[in-house]
Protein backbone atom coordinates (compact mmCIF):
# COMPACT_ATOMS: atom_id res chain seq x y z
CA UNK A 1 0.00 0.00 0.00
CA UNK A 2 1.53 3.44 -0.85
CA UNK A 3 2.07 5.57 1.81
CA UNK A 4 0.04 8.92 3.11
CA UNK A 5 2.64 11.03 1.87
CA UNK A 6 2.57 9.82 -1.77
CA UNK A 7 -1.16 9.47 -1.56
CA UNK A 8 -1.28 12.67 -0.14
CA UNK A 9 0.88 14.43 -3.31
CA UNK A 10 -1.52 12.21 -5.89
CA UNK A 11 -4.57 14.21 -4.67
CA UNK A 12 -2.90 17.88 -4.79
CA UNK A 13 -1.93 16.56 -7.95
CA UNK A 14 -5.25 16.01 -9.46
CA UNK A 15 -6.81 18.66 -8.02
CA UNK A 16 -4.39 20.73 -10.32
CA UNK A 17 -5.75 18.89 -13.12
CA UNK A 18 -9.16 19.43 -12.18
CA UNK A 19 -8.71 23.38 -11.67
CA UNK A 20 -7.57 23.13 -15.42
CA UNK A 21 -10.39 21.46 -16.55
CA UNK A 22 -12.62 23.29 -15.27
CA UNK A 23 -11.24 25.98 -16.50
CA UNK A 24 -10.96 24.89 -19.76
CA UNK A 25 -15.00 24.01 -19.62
CA UNK A 26 -15.95 27.52 -18.55
CA UNK A 27 -13.78 28.68 -21.70
CA UNK A 28 -15.10 26.36 -24.00
CA UNK A 29 -18.50 26.99 -22.99
CA UNK A 30 -18.26 30.84 -23.41
CA UNK A 31 -16.75 30.38 -26.93
CA UNK A 32 -19.33 27.48 -27.59
CA UNK A 33 -22.19 30.18 -27.62
CA UNK A 34 -20.17 33.06 -29.50
CA UNK A 35 -20.37 30.07 -32.24
CA UNK A 36 -23.63 29.45 -31.61
CA UNK A 37 -24.71 32.85 -32.78
CA UNK A 38 -22.40 33.18 -35.64
CA UNK A 39 -23.62 29.41 -37.29
CA UNK A 40 -27.47 31.05 -36.62
CA UNK A 41 -26.26 33.98 -38.20
CA UNK A 42 -25.17 32.72 -41.05
CA UNK A 43 -27.27 29.59 -41.47
CA UNK A 44 -30.21 31.48 -43.53
CA UNK A 45 -27.85 33.45 -45.68
CA UNK A 46 -25.89 29.54 -46.57
CA UNK A 47 -29.65 27.97 -47.30
CA UNK A 48 -30.11 30.90 -49.87
CA UNK A 49 -27.16 30.69 -51.60
CA UNK A 50 -27.87 26.96 -51.71
CA UNK A 51 -31.52 27.69 -52.65
CA UNK A 52 -30.83 30.32 -55.71
CA UNK A 53 -28.01 28.09 -57.38
CA UNK A 54 -30.53 25.09 -57.49
CA UNK A 55 -33.21 26.99 -58.68
CA UNK A 56 -30.73 28.99 -61.43
CA UNK A 57 -29.37 25.51 -62.42
CA UNK A 58 -32.94 24.18 -62.79
CA UNK A 59 -33.62 27.29 -65.09
CA UNK A 60 -30.25 27.08 -67.11
CA UNK A 61 -31.34 25.73 -70.22
CA UNK A 62 -27.54 24.53 -70.43
CA UNK A 63 -24.60 24.69 -68.24
CA UNK A 64 -22.35 27.66 -69.21
CA UNK A 65 -19.00 26.77 -70.47
CA UNK A 66 -17.08 27.82 -67.68
CA UNK A 67 -14.38 25.53 -66.20
CA UNK A 68 -15.65 25.02 -63.03
CA UNK A 69 -19.19 24.32 -64.26
CA UNK A 70 -17.65 21.57 -66.37
CA UNK A 71 -18.14 18.04 -65.36
CA UNK A 72 -15.02 16.09 -66.12
CA UNK A 73 -15.81 12.60 -67.98
CA UNK A 74 -13.52 10.44 -66.11
CA UNK A 75 -12.89 10.35 -61.91
CA UNK A 76 -9.73 9.92 -61.46
CA UNK A 77 -8.70 11.95 -58.97
CA UNK A 78 -11.02 12.94 -55.83
CA UNK A 79 -9.87 15.90 -53.37
CA UNK A 80 -10.98 15.49 -50.27
CA UNK A 81 -11.01 18.44 -47.54
CA UNK A 82 -10.62 17.56 -43.58
CA UNK A 83 -12.38 20.25 -41.66
CA UNK A 84 -10.19 19.29 -37.95
CA UNK A 85 -9.16 21.58 -35.27
CA UNK A 86 -5.68 23.30 -34.32
CA UNK A 87 -5.82 21.41 -30.61
CA UNK A 88 -7.00 18.35 -29.17
CA UNK A 89 -8.57 17.67 -25.61
CA UNK A 90 -12.30 17.37 -27.23
CA UNK A 91 -12.56 13.77 -27.09
CA UNK A 92 -13.10 12.33 -30.84
CA UNK A 93 -14.08 15.39 -32.79
CA UNK A 94 -10.47 15.15 -34.53
CA UNK A 95 -10.53 11.25 -34.71
CA UNK A 96 -13.87 10.97 -36.19
CA UNK A 97 -13.17 13.32 -39.17
CA UNK A 98 -9.99 11.68 -40.38
CA UNK A 99 -11.58 8.01 -39.79
CA UNK A 100 -14.06 9.14 -42.14
CA UNK A 101 -11.99 10.35 -44.49
CA UNK A 102 -9.95 7.39 -44.35
CA UNK A 103 -12.96 5.65 -45.34
CA UNK A 104 -13.49 7.54 -48.07
CA UNK A 105 -10.13 7.27 -49.49
CA UNK A 106 -10.50 3.54 -49.57
CA UNK A 107 -13.64 3.39 -51.00
CA UNK A 108 -12.71 5.38 -54.21
CA UNK A 109 -8.90 3.70 -53.96
CA UNK A 110 -10.82 0.46 -54.68
CA UNK A 111 -12.74 2.30 -57.53
CA UNK A 112 -9.23 2.87 -59.06
CA UNK A 113 -8.99 6.97 -57.99
CA UNK A 114 -6.12 8.22 -56.75
CA UNK A 115 -6.60 11.00 -53.37
CA UNK A 116 -5.17 14.18 -53.11
CA UNK A 117 -5.78 15.74 -49.50
CA UNK A 118 -6.57 19.07 -48.22
CA UNK A 119 -6.49 19.18 -44.42
CA UNK A 120 -8.06 22.28 -42.41
CA UNK A 121 -6.52 22.08 -38.83
CA UNK A 122 -3.37 21.01 -37.42
CA UNK A 123 -4.70 18.39 -36.15
CA UNK A 124 -6.13 17.00 -40.03
CA UNK A 125 -2.32 17.99 -41.44
CA UNK A 126 -0.26 16.50 -38.69
CA UNK A 127 -2.16 13.38 -39.12
CA UNK A 128 -1.83 12.90 -42.67
CA UNK A 129 1.72 13.70 -42.95
CA UNK A 130 2.02 11.26 -40.08
CA UNK A 131 0.57 8.92 -42.54
CA UNK A 132 2.65 9.38 -45.44
CA UNK A 133 -0.10 11.59 -46.92
CA UNK A 134 1.34 14.94 -47.25
CA UNK A 135 -2.06 17.32 -47.61
CA UNK A 136 -1.72 19.59 -50.54
CA UNK A 137 -2.81 22.25 -48.99
CA UNK A 138 -2.90 23.31 -45.16
CA UNK A 139 -4.82 25.87 -43.48
CA UNK A 140 -4.23 26.27 -39.88
CA UNK A 141 -4.46 28.77 -36.91
CA UNK A 142 -7.71 30.17 -37.49
CA UNK A 143 -10.62 26.73 -36.51
CA UNK A 144 -10.97 28.68 -32.99
CA UNK A 145 -12.34 31.71 -34.88
CA UNK A 146 -12.30 31.46 -38.81
CA UNK A 147 -13.14 34.26 -40.78
CA UNK A 148 -14.72 34.24 -44.83
CA UNK A 149 -11.16 34.57 -46.13
CA UNK A 150 -10.17 31.40 -44.63
CA UNK A 151 -13.13 29.96 -46.43
CA UNK A 152 -12.23 32.23 -49.65
CA UNK A 153 -8.27 30.70 -50.00
CA UNK A 154 -9.56 27.01 -49.27
CA UNK A 155 -12.13 27.82 -51.92
CA UNK A 156 -9.79 28.91 -54.35
CA UNK A 157 -7.14 26.00 -53.88
CA UNK A 158 -10.20 23.57 -54.63
CA UNK A 159 -11.34 25.72 -57.65
CA UNK A 160 -8.06 26.05 -59.05
CA UNK A 161 -7.30 22.35 -58.66
CA UNK A 162 -10.69 21.45 -60.19
CA UNK A 163 -10.51 23.89 -63.04
CA UNK A 164 -6.56 22.65 -63.71
CA UNK A 165 -7.45 18.76 -63.83
CA UNK A 166 -5.53 18.05 -60.74
CA UNK A 167 -8.91 16.62 -59.28
CA UNK A 168 -12.08 15.59 -60.77
CA UNK A 169 -14.34 15.86 -57.72
CA UNK A 170 -14.33 17.38 -54.48
CA UNK A 171 -15.41 16.38 -51.06
CA UNK A 172 -15.49 17.83 -47.87
CA UNK A 173 -15.75 16.29 -44.07
CA UNK A 174 -16.71 18.06 -41.32
CA UNK A 175 -18.57 17.68 -38.20
CA UNK A 176 -22.22 19.29 -38.08
CA UNK A 177 -23.02 21.19 -34.75
CA UNK A 178 -26.61 19.43 -33.48
CA UNK A 179 -25.93 20.52 -29.69
CA UNK A 180 -22.88 20.98 -27.77
CA UNK A 181 -23.33 16.96 -26.78
CA UNK A 182 -23.77 15.78 -30.34
CA UNK A 183 -21.61 16.34 -33.35
CA UNK A 184 -22.83 14.26 -36.42
CA UNK A 185 -19.39 13.77 -39.02
CA UNK A 186 -20.76 15.10 -42.42
CA UNK A 187 -19.41 14.66 -45.45
CA UNK A 188 -20.80 17.01 -48.86
CA UNK A 189 -19.48 17.05 -52.42
CA UNK A 190 -19.00 20.16 -53.72
CA UNK A 191 -17.66 19.75 -57.25
CA UNK A 192 -18.92 19.43 -59.72
CA UNK A 193 -22.21 21.39 -59.50
CA UNK A 194 -24.02 18.81 -61.09
CA UNK A 195 -23.36 15.93 -58.66
CA UNK A 196 -23.14 18.40 -55.56
CA UNK A 197 -25.50 18.43 -52.84
CA UNK A 198 -27.04 21.92 -53.51
CA UNK A 199 -28.79 20.20 -56.83
CA UNK A 200 -30.61 17.57 -54.35
CA UNK A 201 -34.68 18.59 -54.75
CA UNK A 202 -35.38 18.05 -51.25
CA UNK A 203 -32.84 21.23 -50.67
CA UNK A 204 -31.17 21.56 -47.68
CA UNK A 205 -32.89 20.67 -44.14
CA UNK A 206 -32.95 24.14 -42.52
CA UNK A 207 -35.21 25.29 -45.45
CA UNK A 208 -38.85 25.87 -44.18
CA UNK A 209 -39.78 28.00 -46.93
CA UNK A 210 -41.73 27.61 -50.08
CA UNK A 211 -40.30 23.76 -50.38
CA UNK A 212 -42.63 22.40 -47.42
CA UNK A 213 -45.42 23.77 -48.96
CA UNK A 214 -44.98 22.56 -52.16
CA UNK A 215 -45.14 25.50 -54.17
CA UNK A 216 -42.33 27.20 -55.80
CA UNK A 217 -42.44 31.53 -56.56
CA UNK A 218 -41.79 32.23 -60.29
CA UNK A 219 -38.75 34.14 -60.80
CA UNK A 220 -37.78 36.32 -64.04
CA UNK A 221 -33.63 36.21 -64.20
CA UNK A 222 -31.93 39.34 -65.19
CA UNK A 223 -29.72 38.52 -66.70
CA UNK A 224 -29.92 35.41 -67.79
CA UNK A 225 -29.62 32.01 -65.34
CA UNK A 226 -27.22 31.21 -67.00
CA UNK A 227 -24.93 34.19 -66.51
CA UNK A 228 -26.38 34.39 -62.55
CA UNK A 229 -25.14 30.50 -62.31
CA UNK A 230 -21.58 31.62 -63.42
CA UNK A 231 -21.52 34.39 -60.51
CA UNK A 232 -23.00 32.14 -58.08
CA UNK A 233 -20.89 29.22 -58.17
CA UNK A 234 -17.62 30.87 -56.84
CA UNK A 235 -20.02 31.92 -53.87
CA UNK A 236 -21.51 28.87 -53.46
CA UNK A 237 -18.28 27.06 -52.80
CA UNK A 238 -16.92 29.75 -50.49
CA UNK A 239 -20.48 30.25 -48.09
CA UNK A 240 -20.20 25.90 -48.14
CA UNK A 241 -16.53 25.94 -46.87
CA UNK A 242 -17.11 29.28 -44.70
CA UNK A 243 -20.53 27.38 -42.90
CA UNK A 244 -18.31 24.06 -42.62
CA UNK A 245 -15.88 25.77 -40.85
CA UNK A 246 -18.22 27.59 -38.79
CA UNK A 247 -19.98 24.06 -37.94
CA UNK A 248 -17.12 22.42 -36.99
CA UNK A 249 -15.72 25.45 -34.28
CA UNK A 250 -19.21 25.14 -32.63
CA UNK A 251 -18.69 21.51 -32.70
CA UNK A 252 -14.89 21.58 -31.26
CA UNK A 253 -15.84 23.53 -28.96
CA UNK A 254 -19.04 21.57 -27.52
CA UNK A 255 -16.62 18.57 -27.58
CA UNK A 256 -13.99 19.96 -26.01
CA UNK A 257 -16.28 21.44 -22.92
CA UNK A 258 -18.51 18.03 -22.73
CA UNK A 259 -14.75 16.24 -22.83
CA UNK A 260 -13.41 18.76 -19.93
CA UNK A 261 -16.55 18.08 -17.95
CA UNK A 262 -16.00 14.17 -17.88
CA UNK A 263 -12.51 15.08 -16.75
CA UNK A 264 -13.60 17.15 -14.05
CA UNK A 265 -16.02 14.76 -13.27
CA UNK A 266 -13.45 11.59 -13.15
CA UNK A 267 -10.92 13.74 -11.48
CA UNK A 268 -13.52 14.36 -8.33
CA UNK A 269 -14.05 10.52 -8.09
CA UNK A 270 -9.82 9.78 -8.28
CA UNK A 271 -9.94 12.13 -5.73
CA UNK A 272 -12.73 10.40 -3.96
CA UNK A 273 -11.28 7.34 -4.00
CA UNK A 274 -7.71 8.19 -2.85
CA UNK A 275 -8.79 10.83 0.29
CA UNK A 276 -10.30 7.05 1.14
CA UNK A 277 -7.02 5.05 0.35
CA UNK A 278 -5.20 7.88 2.15
CA UNK A 279 -7.48 7.69 5.52
CA UNK A 280 -7.05 3.93 5.39
CA UNK A 281 -3.15 4.06 4.98
CA UNK A 282 -3.26 6.94 7.92
CA UNK A 283 -5.55 4.25 9.83
CA UNK A 284 -2.92 1.72 9.31
CA UNK A 285 0.01 3.73 10.35
CA UNK A 286 -2.03 4.82 13.83
CA UNK A 287 -2.95 1.20 14.30
CA UNK A 288 0.86 0.34 13.64
CA UNK A 289 1.91 2.98 16.37
CA UNK A 290 -0.57 1.73 18.82
CA UNK A 291 0.45 -1.94 18.37
CA UNK A 292 3.93 -0.62 18.69
CA UNK A 293 2.97 0.96 22.32
CA UNK A 294 1.33 -1.80 23.61
CA UNK A 295 4.65 -4.21 22.58
CA UNK A 296 6.64 -1.93 24.34
CA UNK A 297 4.62 -1.91 27.37
CA UNK A 298 4.74 -5.36 27.67
CA UNK A 299 8.11 -5.91 27.18
CA UNK A 300 8.38 -3.45 30.22
CA UNK A 301 6.14 -4.86 32.52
Amino acid sequence: MASQRDVKNRIGSIKNIEKITRAMEMVAAARLRRAEQRIQALRPYASAIRRMTRQAAEAAENIPNLPVLEEHENVQTVGLLLVTGDRGLAGAFNSQIIRAGMRAAGEHEDEGRSIQWYASGRRGASTLRFRKKDPAGEYVGFTDRPQYANAREIANDLITAYVDGEVDRVEIFYNGFVSALTQNVRRETLLPLQQATVLEEEGDEEDGDDQDSGHRALVEYEPDPEEILKRLVPDYVEISIYRALLESTASEHGARMTAMRNASENAGELIDDLTLEMNRARQAEITQEIMEVVAGAESLS
